[in-house]
């Protein structure tokens, strides 16, 4: 069997070697086979054959037949998927779990005290940075609106209120729970209307025809992005984060200025 390399090396989005890419191809293409077989079919050195197989088997891509000679059945590519999607979840659980039991250990305080000293070192302009790619700039989001105790204010596009709502759900609600004031700002249309209902739920909406991207939390921490979002690859999506009051609370005192002169999603045709 010829099979190119380009197909062998996707096979690692399985999670497979290229000995397991190699064989487990083979076996799809034989249905049944032996080790020697399959050694042959795959160009993979039967020395190895039976150690590879052995992992396929526990991976849960084959099964071995009873009877000798021994002889190997592939399980379908549609069940691999659900087994290692399975797999996948079941190993991201396992290790939030361990990550999640640290928070009560002393490892834990000790690491809070080493932060907070070093923290108190810090002088307050020293307290910002670059963030590189959209993932960062969503972690780094993320963690300052946790600490919201009265505002979040946003500035967004069109594409970016939808999709920062959808990425920092789970942040909007809780900030909501804990009332804070949360207004976003974004150029608005009459299709967004299913999308901005929605997030009308936990926070308060106006169009802007401004093209500015940022996020002030209690007039005291901000980050912003330095492009638009449809002239950058998220991966090279740039965000500066401020944690200065000075600076935050003037963006805070302009963005309260021009809210009440802003359109409701209502008035928007």
């Amino acid at each position: 069997m010829i099979v190119n390399k380009f197909f062998i090396d996707k096979l690692s989005l399985f999670g497979l070697n290229s000995y397991e890419s190699k064989l487990w191809a083979a076996l799809l293409s034989r249905g049944v086979a032996t080790a020697g077989e399959l050694s042959e079919i795959a160009s993979v050195p039967r020395s190895r054959c039976y150690d590879v197989l052995e992992s396929l088997e526990k991976k849960g891509f084959i099964i071995s037949k009873i009877g000798k000679p021994l002889r190997y059945i592939a399980v379908p590519p549609e069940e691999v998927v659900e087994r290692v999607k399975k797999g996948m979840i079941n190993k991201a659980e396992t290790a939030a779990e361990k990550l999640e039991s640290i928070r009560k250990t002393e490892l834990m305080e000790e690491l809070n005290l080493l932060h907070k000293h070093g923290i108190d070192k810090v002088d307050p302009e020293d307290l910002s940075g670059l963030l590189r790619g959209r993932k960062n700039i969503y972690s780094q989001l993320s963690t300052i609106m946790k600490s919201a105790e009265k505002s979040i204010y946003v500035m967004t596009t069109s594409t970016g209120i939808v999709r920062k709502f959808e990425k920092l759900f789970k942040e909007f609600k809780s900030a909501n729970d804990r009332n804070v004031d949360i207004r976003i700002a974004a150029p608005l249309d009459s299709k967004m209307k299913k999308s901005i209902s929605e997030i009308q739920k936990y926070a308060r909406v106006r169009h802007t025809d401004a093209q500015s991207r940022f996020l002030v939390v209690d007039g005291k921490q901000l980050v912003f992005m330095v492009t638009h979002d449809r002239e950058v690859n998220p991966s090279y999506d740039l965000g500066i984060w401020v944690n200065s009051p000075f600076f935050a609370s003037s963006m805070s005192i302009m963005f309260d200025a021009t809210w009440d002169k802003l359109k409701t999603p209502d008035q928007i045709k």
